[in-house]
């Protein structure tokens, strides 16, 4: 496995290939990071069982990380915790070693991760969209392969869009199951902390890390009754407007769990909306002005201050009190609505947004576009239910996501069912260019790759330098044997893991004389792994001797 200190180190090269300052208001100086990854190996060394040694963690710039400010994104709000967020302790205990803290829409307010005086955080696949908020550092954090996992929080959608556009998984618990001490509220009465992970059992892994006793009774929902899982689906006119092609991919991930043996339910999506609208059109708005809202006001020409979210808080302070009680006694009946609705459904399944916007469209509506955002995410914590974002393809280049909404304490079942939608990570072995500090990488980190061992292959390849740009070696199997003549050497590989959709990614810019196929691994297990064409390798170098791609670059000369 992959030390801490070797993990910490590749976050930083992968900090300077992307390039992506606006992702960070808090990175911790490497030799910072690197003193805690030793501490963490030492730790494992000496026999400590930490299930997250080797995993680097980003966290939201709400969320105190002792030795770095607090912000929320607003550099005048800040102030210096003297402890980490009980959120941040209980992963930094289990072996997580935290990276900085993350970019996100001043105060937790919006969806479209462009406001903030730091600077607008760009989408991870595609830089002229946006990267969803306010949670926006975090998850492009993770979906760059910068950060494992990450720390995100969400109200109104904010763990749960970002993941979506940027083609990661995000898990919104129930409220209170993660401690929300050391969190800046938004609306304190329905925050929660949320994890953003490249899988889904790495971001499950976490969220059981920092679950603990919520202070709330533990209504358990409800025995379901015996069968496969019961999912409510929407009719498509409920959906309203979506992107081009979004319809087609939600029925697409519909069907696929309809395959995977799912009964799928309608339900009436009228409450649920209703509900959304009330979220920032109503009087629970007012809870952010409750927030930050005298802080705002002493503030009020501070060029710190993003207009928007400044002028959405500030007009919360008018709300009468009597608007607040009805909105309530409205919230109650769409709720009983919503729950006869979904009947004996295990989840609710809908788009996680309508459309993934342009940061210049954005620019030219900033309200009317995040608005539209949180169609289908507003609600949920409005009716204290869990949800799971997790990605369900492609569309025009973009990704598409889906959410799976519960009752209260059903994550887990939520986790299960939304395994349904995701297949299984698969196995890599390279040897060459995309090898731990090398130059491709990041395009391993980028597909969700982690490193699993380092290994050599079978004694039945010869490796060769090609003449490509950058360097590559090509892999070619010619038969057992040790070293030259007719049989083959050992190669030194790494086995990662990845996602079956980052494979495929990589398969897809995987260019000529390169390709995918089985290699042998000394152990006798085959797994998928770089290969090159046999006609590619006339002419070129021999370098099996060297037995490593890294051993045959160290003995060139140095220019």
């Amino acid at each position: 496995m992959i030390t801490a200190v070797e993990r910490v180190r590749a976050a930083y090269t992968r900090i300077a290939q992307v390039d992506r300052p606006e992702v960070w208001i808090g990175l911790r100086p490497q030799a910072d990071t690197e003193s805690d990854a030793a501490a963490v190996d030492a730790k494992v060394a000496a026999g400590d069982r930490l299930p997250l040694a080797g995993t680097v963690l980003a966290v939201k710039g709400n969320i105190d990380v002792a030795g770095l400010p607090t912000t929320a994104g607003c550099p005048a709000y800040a102030y210096e915790p003297d402890t980490d967020a009980p959120a941040v302790a209980r992963l930094k205990a289990a072996g997580a070693v935290v990276l900085g803290t993350t970019n996100l829409d001043q105060f937790a307010t919006g969806l479209v991760g462009t406001r903030s005086p730091y600077g607008a955080v760009r989408n991870a696949l595609a830089p002229e969209h946006v990267s969803g908020g306010s949670s926006s550092g975090s998850a492009v954090a993770v979906a760059l392969g910068i950060a494992d996992i990450a720390l995100g929080t969400d109200t109104a959608g904010s763990g749960r869009v970002p993941a979506a556009f940027n083609g990661i998984v995000g898990l919104k618990p129930t409220f209170g199951l993660i401690p929300t001490e050391g969190l800046v509220p938004a609306c304190a009465s329905l925050d929660c902390v949320t994890v953003f992970g490249r899988t889904l059992p790495e971001a499950e892994q976490a969220l059981s890390l920092m679950s603990a006793p919520s202070g709330r009774e533990p209504s358990a929902p409800a025995a379901r009754r015996p069968g496969p899982w019961r999912i409510a689906v929407p009719e498509l006119g409920q959906l309203g407007r979506l992107d081009t092609g979004w319809t087609e991919a939600f029925e697409a991930a519909a069907q696929r769990l309809a395959d995977a043996g799912a009964e799928l339910l309608p339900v009436d999506l009228a409450p649920f909306t209703e509900a959304a609208a009330m979220l920032y059109e109503g009087a629970f708005v007012a809870e952010r002005y409750t927030a930050v809202g005298a802080f705002i006001d002493a503030h009020k020409d501070s060029p710190d201050l993003d207009p928007t979210v400044a002028g959405i808080i500030s007009r919360a302070r008018d709300i009468p009190a009597h608007q607040l009680y009805a909105d309530q006694q409205k919230l109650a009946s769409l709720r009983v609505r919503a729950q006869a609705s979904l009947g004996d459904a295990d989840a609710l399944l809908l788009p996680t947004a309508p459309g993934h916007p342009t940061i210049a469209e954005v620019e030219a509506d900033p309200l009317g576009v995040n608005a539209r955002l949180g169609r289908f995410t507003n609600s949920t914590n409005l009716f204290d239910q869990a949800a799971v974002a997790v990605p369900a393809g492609g569309v025009n280049g973009l990704p598409f996501g889906v959410m799976l909404i519960g009752p209260a304490f059903t994550d887990e079942r939520l986790v299960r069912i939304a395994g349904l939608l995701t297949s299984p990570p698969l196995r890599l072995a390279v040897i060459g260019a995309h090898l731990s500090g090398q130059p491709l990488n990041g395009q391993l980190l980028a597909a969700g790759g982690r490193l699993v061992h380092t290994t050599t292959t079978a004694p039945a390849y010869r490796l060769y330098a090609l003449n490509t740009m950058p360097p590559k070696p090509g892999l070619v199997r010619v038969g057992d044997g040790e070293g030259g003549g007719k049989g083959g050497g050992t190669i030194e590989a790494e086995v990662w893991q990845l996602p079956a959709e980052g494979l495929g990614t990589l398969l897809a810019a995987l260019p000529r004389p390169m390709a995918l196929g089985s290699v042998e691994l000394a152990d006798g297990s085959f797994v998928t792994g770089f290969l090159c064409e046999p006609q590619a390798v006339d002419g070129a170098h021999e370098i099996t001797s060297y037995g490593s791609w890294r051993a045959y670059l160290a003995a060139l000369p140095r220019p």
